[in-house]
C-alpha cells in the first residue's frame, strides 16, 4: 500500500506535464525505452517495468522494479496549399495559397512504471504514461471566402488558416493501468489489467464550419453553436480494459498477444458540435502479436503486429464527406445527424492503422554489461488524400519509423536506458473539399529522444 501511494503522488506531475504523441495515427510507436527502442518490438520477451502497459501479462515474468522515463517528442508539421480558380467565389471555400508550419514543436513526455511479485505464480503492476496526439498550432495563413453566404458581404479573405483566427488543437492523454498476472507452468503467463483515462482538449480557429452543425441546422438556421471553438481546455475521463498472454513456445522461441478494448469516454461538452457524436472522443481498440526468436546467447530478434480500429471511432474515422448530407451544406441533404456534432457527423475519416514492427538486440561479448538495440515499422497510412481539408488539424501521416538505443546494467543491479526515434517525412496531398479547383498537402517528420532509469 505504501508503494502504491508514493506511486499515486507522482501522478499529479505526469497529468499536469504530458502531452500526446502523433505517431501510428495517433498512438505512440511504442511504450517504454526498450520498447521504443526496438520501433516498439520485443512484446514477447519483456525486460522493462512499462511492458505491462504492451502486455499485462508481463508482469509476473518480470522482477520486481521500477521504471521512471521521460521522452523529448518533436514533430514538425506543415500544410501547404496550391492556388486555385474559385478563389473564395461561387460558394467556394479556399485555403490560401502557400505553405504554413505548425508552432509547438516540443513536448516533454514523463512515464513512471512498478512491478512486484505477490508470490511466485502471482504479480501486480501499475503504470501511468501518455499516449496519442493531435497538437498543431497555426499562428499563420489565411482563407478565403463568402462569410455571410447568400448575404451582402462580398468574398473576403480572413486570417487564419479556416478564416477564423488562429487554428490548432491540443489533446492530452493520461493513461493509469492497474494489472494483474498469473503463471500457469513454467512457459504461461497471462493477465488482465484496467485502464483509467484522462483526456484534454482544446480547438481553437475552426469557428467558420459552424454553419455546418447540427445545432445551426436544428435551429432552423438562426442560432450558432458556442460548444465548437475557442473555449478553452474541457476534460473527459473513462475506462476500458487490457488482457494479454505470454508463451514460451520452445527455449529459443516467444509469443504474445494482448487486446485491448475500446476505452469509453465521458463526452468533451465545450466541443459537443465538433465531434461526433455530441462531443465523444471514445479511444479505439487495438490488438498486438509479439514473436521473439533467441538466434544466439547474445542476439534476439524481434517482429510485432498490432492493428488499431481507427474507423469504430465516429469522431475520428467518419468521413468529411459527410457533412454535405447535411441540411445547412446546401447539397441538397436532408439528414440532421450528418451534420457536425450529429451522430454521422463529419470526422478526419482515418482508416485503421496495422503496424508491422522489427527489431534486434544484442548483448558485445566484449562489453556484457552493455544492451544495444535498433528496429524500424512500417504503418499503414490513416489519412486519406480526400480528407486532407479536417486533417489540416491532426496530420499524423508518418508511416516509418528507425530506433537505435541501449540499456547498462550497473553492478548494483540498476540501469538506465536511451532510445532515439526518427520518423523521415510523409506526404499526403488531396483535393480541398470545399473547392474542388485547389490541392492541399499535408507533411510531418519526427524526433524523439527518451531515457529511463529502473532499479
Amino acid at each position: 500500500m505504501n508503494r502504491a501511494l508514493r506511486f499515486a503522488l507522482t501522478l499529479p506531475l505526469l497529468a499536469a506535464s504530458i502531452n500526446a504523441h502523433a505517431t501510428n495515427g495517433y498512438f505512440t510507436h511504442g511504450l517504454g525505452v526498450i520498447n521504443k527502442s526496438m520501433a516498439g518490438a520485443g512484446t514477447a520477451t519483456p525486460e522493462e517495468a512499462m511492458a505491462i502497459a504492451n502486455n499485462p501479462a508481463s508482469a509476473v515474468i518480470l522482477d520486481d522494479s521500477t521504471q521512471i522515463g521521460i521522452s523529448l517528442f518533436s514533430p514538425r508539421r506543415s500544410y501547404t496549399a496550391s492556388a486555385s480558380l474559385a478563389n473564395g467565389n461561387g460558394g467556394a471555400f479556399t485555403i490560401a495559397p502557400g505553405k504554413v508550419d505548425s508552432g509547438r514543436e516540443y513536448f516533454p513526455i514523463p512515464y513512471i512504471a512498478k512491478t512486484w511479485h505477490l508470490d511466485e505464480e502471482r504479480a501486480l503492476g501499475l503504470t501511468a504514461y501518455g499516449r496519442g496526439g493531435m497538437n498543431t498550432d497555426y499562428s499563420s495563413g489565411a482563407a478565403t471566402f463568402d462569410p455571410d453566404g447568400p448575404g451582402p458581404a462580398p468574398v473576403m479573405t480572413l486570417p487564419g488558416p479556416y478564416g477564423a483566427g488562429n487554428a490548432g488543437v491540443d489533446l492530452s492523454q493520461l493513461f493509469i493501468e492497474a494489472a494483474f498476472a498469473q503463471r500457469n507452468g513454467d512457459r504461461f503467463s497471462w493477465g488482465i489489467s484496467g485502464i483509467f483515462t484522462a483526456q484534454a482538449f482544446e480547438a481553437n480557429g475552426v469557428a467558420t464550419f459552424a454553419p455546418y452543425t447540427k445545432t445551426f441546422a436544428a435551429s432552423g438556421g438562426t442560432i450558432l453553436p458556442d460548444d465548437m471553438s475557442n473555449n478553452s481546455h474541457d476534460t473527459a475521463f473513462g475506462a476500458g480494459a487490457k488482457i494479454g498472454m505470454n508463451w514460451q513456445a520452445s527455449p529459443t522461441l516467444a509469443l504474445a498477444i494482448s487486446y485491448q478494448s475500446d476505452i469509453y469516454m465521458s463526452d468533451f461538452d465545450d466541443y459537443g458540435s465538433l465531434f461526433s457524436p455530441d462531443g465523444n472522443f471514445d479511444i479505439p481498440s487495438n490488438i498486438r502479436f509479439g514473436a521473439s526468436w533467441q538466434a544466439a546467447d547474445n542476439l534476439r530478434l524481434h517482429y510485432d503486429i498490432d492493428h488499431t480500429n481507427y474507423r469504430d471511432i465516429d469522431a475520428v474515422g467518419n468521413s468529411i464527406r459527410n457533412i454535405f448530407n447535411c441540411p445547412t451544406a446546401g447539397q441538397g441533404g436532408t439528414d440532421i445527424e450528418s451534420c457536425l456534432g450529429g451522430s454521422s457527423g463529419a470526422g478526419f475519416g482515418w482508416n485503421d492503422v496495422t503496424v508491422h514492427k522489427f527489431g534486434i538486440s544484442w548483448q558485445p561479448a566484449s562489453h556484457p554489461d552493455w544492451t544495444l538495440r535498433a528496429g524500424a515499422s512500417k504503418n499503414s497510412q490513416p489519412v486519406e488524400s480526400s480528407e486532407v481539408l479536417f486533417n489540416m488539424l491532426a496530420p499524423g501521416v508518418v508511416e516509418k519509423h528507425f530506433t537505435v538505443g541501449a540499456t547498462h546494467r550497473m553492478a548494483n543491479d540498476r540501469e538506465y536506458s536511451f532510445t532515439l526515434m526518427f520518423a523521415p517525412g510523409e506526404k499526403v496531398s488531396g483535393t480541398n473539399s470545399f473547392d474542388p479547383t485547389q490541392t492541399i498537402r499535408l507533411e510531418m517528420h519526427q524526433f524523439e529522444l527518451e531515457f529511463a532509469y529502473s532499479w
